[in-house]
């Protein structure tokens, strides 16, 4: 039996131009795919194409082969130009706008006379027509040279698109026009021509259409500006994050520092961080303390505090004091890179819904033409004058919008993963987006998503007329700065929390006792914290039976031999997995912990949170089972994780979510990755998810029933070629001002999520 061998795969992007419609889509694709083994994807919104290939294909004959297709194509400039290219690119997108708006300014100047003279037969001075015809001939030569220019490029390549369409009628209206004026007897002086949404002639000449020859360009030009204008906007969240990135940074070299390029900044190596400035990449801070504000990356709005030992995200702006901090990661490998990659990737996928509209845009072009071809001769061959026939005819080409069809997924796409983004929630893809949309049972792992995935003091329980809970907190954590065990450092790392003022006192004849705890003096008390013995006050005695219940450890503190307090010490819930269990249920989801911890914790963190199944001592294999039982079971599972042990079952699960704070290892095998590490913009996401699907739902039905309606209003003549431009104008603003609504998209304020569904 024979082998097939295994062939390696590469991905390259290319940037493609002149593309205006769903079809320039649907025939790149096709083009790239009669490449052996090639495979494409190409976003209209972005003017972008992400291909897989085999090694084989190299990146020139895809270059050459969107160009045998009539369009533009060229490669992303590899790093360190990566900034350059990107100036480029803004530079050219600069040029291009101003080119497109002086062609639109120079096209109302010219058009607009044409209108007001042909809609108001009041004004119709003795040969107006022939101004109208003057004014009319650069339109339908220059300013619509664009859309002839594509048409033919079409044409030269056996394909038809959207400016074949308005080619054909400009054409159509201005040559019509001109046989009435020369040859049809509209250019008798005195001739004057009512406006009508209906074909008609005036005093047995020839009906002028200079107002359709004029308003066609007019109309498509102002809605694709204005459309360019509103697709930017969807980038906007992309664009801010590659601003994030620092440009130079200053390196310190002993007692030296020096400024340089981003570029030159090495792993290990130590830089500063001035108040007010961007930290220039993700690092380790070695000296200083200082606030931090995350907000641009994680969407965190409150600043969070660091100190040596604190680990810092490159983008972040430091709000205090000067920080010097060792690099850990640069260029690509950093976080901020690792998100704006995630969502450029996310933004070049299609959803279900739009593989629909691809197929119907493949064969919507050619199908129109076909329907002008029929009225055309319908009404001609049903008697009516040659006029009205045109009139029909002219109206189904310029009234179709395959645009809309092509910008309804990609656009609010794009406004979906940048909104997300800010609000620290990255999807991998629109199949993520429909994943998150359905998903009805969450398999969640405890520690490190639930819980911080660190020992901390969970609750004090102090005496009754004692020394009260911070003197006894102050004093333990005193006594056990001197310990290693993770149970000390808990205790103290509390206590240093707690005190509003300088540090803690100092300790004299500490001694740790193995097994039992830690002693020591603190300004001549004798302090111990030790494992509970003997008989203790009522109510420390509940406080352990609480503890044990909750499957924490218990200290004991004494202070010169008298029980003052006890100490529950355990993995804490994270405060907002209250509110996501809560939320969660109420978006209809079944909750599920699988954790590799003790029954007892689990059960514990299980009851606090309300989630009634629950699988403890679950190894990697026994949580890829569970996600294969539910899905056995009918749910579409959700896996989120933090770990190695994770990865298994985040990656056969319907969708996988990681947590920011997790190990590449997770986030890499996950669909979704939550980057404030907080459990509760789950909830976040899948609302979000749902609006965006809902969007995009919305822009395809408007896109389909806009052209069910209009084609046949023109095709019966109940339309005028340039209110059927208007129309075919507006139909592409309206979707793509729909998916910009996305961008203002507000999770629930935290005072109201507690009834949010």
């Amino acid at each position: 039996m024979s082998v097939e061998p295994v062939v390696a795969l590469m991905t390259t992007d290319l940037t493609v131009g002149g593309m205006t419609c769903a079809a320039c889509v649907r025939r790149v694709e096709k083009k790239l795919a009669k490449l052996d083994g090639v495979t494409a994807t190409v976003n209209l919104a972005t003017g972008r194409a992400r291909v897989s290939h085999p090694a084989g294909v190299l990146p020139e004959q895809l270059l050459a082969t969107i160009e045998q297709a009539g369009y533009t194509a060229a490669l992303p400039e590899p790093p360190p130009g990566k900034r350059r290219e990107e100036d480029q690119e803004d530079q050219q997108e600069s040029a291009d706008a101003r080119l497109e708006r002086n062609r639109l300014v120079g096209t109302a100047l010219l058009a607009v006379p044409v209108l007001v003279l042909s809609m108001v037969p009041a004004l119709q001075f003795r040969n107006w027509q022939w101004l109208c015809f003057v004014l009319s001939a650069p339109v339908a030569s220059w300013s619509a040279w664009p859309f002839h220019q594509r048409a033919l490029r079409g044409l030269r390549h056996s394909a038809a698109t959207m400016d074949t369409l308005v080619s054909l009628g400009v054409a159509a209206s201005f040559s019509w026009s001109a046989y009435a004026l020369f040859l049809g007897g509209a250019g008798e002086p005195g001739m004057r021509m009512p406006f009508s949404v209906v074909p008609s002639a005036s005093g047995g000449a020839a009906h002028l259409y200079l107002e359709a020859a004029v308003g066609v360009p007019l109309f498509v030009l102002a809605g694709r500006y204005a459309e360019a204008r509103a697709r930017r906007g969807t980038g906007v969240a992309l664009r801010s994050l590659a601003q994030l990135a620092a440009k130079e940074v200053s390196i310190r070299d002993g007692d030296c520092e020096r400024l340089v390029p981003i570029e030159q900044l090495g792993i290990g190596q130590d830089f500063v961080v001035r108040p007010g400035e961007r930290i220039a990449t993700d690092g380790e801070v070695v000296e200083g303390s200082s606030a931090v504000d995350l907000s641009l990356i994680t969407g965190e709005s409150e600043p969070v505090e660091i100190r040596p030992g604190s680990t810092v995200v490159g983008g972040a702006v430091n709000a205090g004091g000067l920080l010097l901090v060792r690099a850990t990661a640069v260029g690509a490998d950093t976080q901020l890179a690792r998100i704006t990659r995630l969502v450029t990737e996310a933004q070049a996928g299609r959803a279900r819904a739009q593989r629909l509209a691809d197929s119907v845009a493949g064969v919507f072009v050619p199908v129109v033409l076909t329907l002008a071809a029929t009225a055309l001769g319908f009404w001609l061959g049903a008697g009516a004058e040659p006029q009205a026939a045109v009139t029909a005819s002219v109206a189904v080409l310029v009234v179709a919008c395959p645009c809309a069809l092509g910008l309804a997924t990609p656009t609010a796409l794009m406004a979906a993963t940048g909104r997300g983004a800010q609000l620290g929630v990255l999807v991998s893809g629109p199949q993520a987006l429909e994943g998150l949309q359905h998903i009805d049972a969450v398999v969640l792992d405890k520690t490190g998503t639930l819980t911080s995935g660190r020992m901390s003091v969970a609750r004090v329980t102090a005496v009754p007329d004692g020394l009260g809970k911070e003197a006894v907190l102050s004093l333990a954590g005193t006594v056990e700065q001197g310990s290693e065990h993770p149970v000390g450092r808990a205790i103290t790392a509390a206590a240093r929390r707690s005190r509003t003022g300088g540090a803690l006192p100092e300790v004299s004849g500490f001694s740790a006792l193995p097994g039992r705890g830690a002693r020591g003096r603190v300004a001549g008390r004798l302090v111990e914290a030790l494992a509970p013995d003997g008989e203790l006050p009522a109510v420390l005695t509940e406080a352990l039976a609480k503890a044990e219940a909750a499957a924490h450890t218990a200290v004991l503190i004494r202070v010169d031999g008298v029980a003052e307090a006890l100490f529950e010490i355990g993995d804490v819930v994270r405060p907002g997995s209250f509110r996501a269990a809560e939320r969660l249920r109420r978006l209809g989801v079944h909750l599920v912990l699988a954790t590799g911890d003790r029954e007892a914790p689990a059960r514990a963190i299980a009851a606090t949170l309300g989630i009634e199944e629950v699988h403890a001592r679950c190894t990697p294999e026994d949580k890829a089972s569970l996600v294969r039982e539910l899905r056995e079971r009918g749910h579409r599972v959700a896996v989120v994780g933090d770990g190695v042990n994770d990865a298994a079952a985040l990656a056969g699960a319907d969708l996988g979510i990681a947590m920011g704070s997790g190990t590449d290892v997770a986030i890499g095998a996950a669909d979704v990755t939550l980057v404030r590490g907080d459990i509760e913009t789950l909830a976040d996401a899948v609302r979000l998810a749902r609006r965006t699907l809902g969007t995009i739902r919305t822009n395809l039905g408007w896109a389909f029933g806009y052209n069910a309606v209009t084609v046949p209003l023109a095709m019966v003549g109940l339309l005028n070629p340039m209110l059927a431009a208007a129309a075919m104008s507006v139909s592409s603003l309206l979707v793509v001002g729909n998916s910009l609504r996305l961008r203002a998209w507000q999770p629930a304020p935290a005072h109201a999520r507690r009834g949010l569904r």
